[in-house]
């Protein structure tokens, strides 16, 4: 095995992060279905910049402050209190060009928020819309990467895995991998990536479900589409903002 290629863990839940040394790697923030996904399709169409807060109450106290665009859900709705939701549809160029957008969500923000705490220096997010982005920067990077699943309130779930299966796919030359879990977002991607919305449906995947329900189907088909929305948010100064 050669020393010199950086190493690559994956943190399939939140409730696993602190097994992994996030003071000493990149961060990869991963949530699919929707939260990162709407924050690459924010930012590429024009966003100043989007703060990701980790409470409703927080959200709406810096929207007045700052005179920004408050959004946010709970349990895959618009959380209560806020003027919009989750959706990456929600954020046209029109609507959003050189605005600023204090978001809120169920799972990803609050990942975002436990790296801060846990020391992360360098975070940035991932989602298939950007997944190239994501992947040229690690490897321009050569630093340790921990890719982090947001989950669903500390169940590991399809998406964010294939994501960071994708993401190994895409860069493996570049890392060391000694990592199970690597290993079976890795096979699991492999598996699903000539149909990832078909892989989704035929496993029953639970937030599958619970966004059709809601009848987000389209919000599901352009969160699993690599590079629609390609630009790397990374975070500086509480703030997400594309790597120039």
């Amino acid at each position: 095995m050669s020393n010199n290629k950086p190493s690559l863990f994956t943190s399939l839940s939140p409730a696993l992060l602190h097994l992994y040394d996030v003071s000493n790697s990149v961060v990869v923030i991963i949530d699919v279905l929707r939260a990162t996904s709407t924050i690459a399709t924010g930012l590429y169409n024009g966003a100043k910049s989007i703060i990701p807060v980790d409470s409703v109450a927080e959200c709406i106290r810096i929207g007045k402050q700052i005179d920004a665009i408050t959004a946010g859900e709970r349990d895959g709705q618009v959380a209560e209190g806020l003027q919009y939701g989750n959706s990456p549809f929600e954020y046209p160029q029109e609507f959003i060009g050189e605005k600023t957008l204090v978001l809120t969500t169920t799972n990803g923000t609050k990942l975002l928020h436990m790296a801060l705490d846990k020391g992360a220096k360098d975070i940035v997010t991932g989602s298939f819309p950007n997944l190239s982005a994501v992947c040229d920067f690690l490897i321009d990077r050569k630093q340790n990467v921990i890719l982090g699943c947001a989950a669903w309130k500390d169940r590991v779930n399809i998406e964010d895995t294939l994501f960071a299966g994708a993401v190994i796919e895409k860069i493996k030359e570049h890392v060391e991998i000694n990592c199970d879990s690597s290993q079976m977002a890795h096979s699991l991607y492999l598996e699903a990536k000539d149909d990832l919305y078909g892989f989704m449906q035929k496993k029953n995947a639970s937030h599958y479900h619970r966004l059709t329900n809601f009848g987000l189907e389209k919000d599901i088909r352009y969160c699993l589409t690599p590079d629609s929305a390609n630009v790397l948010p990374i975070y500086r100064d509480g703030k997400l903002e594309i790597l120039k």
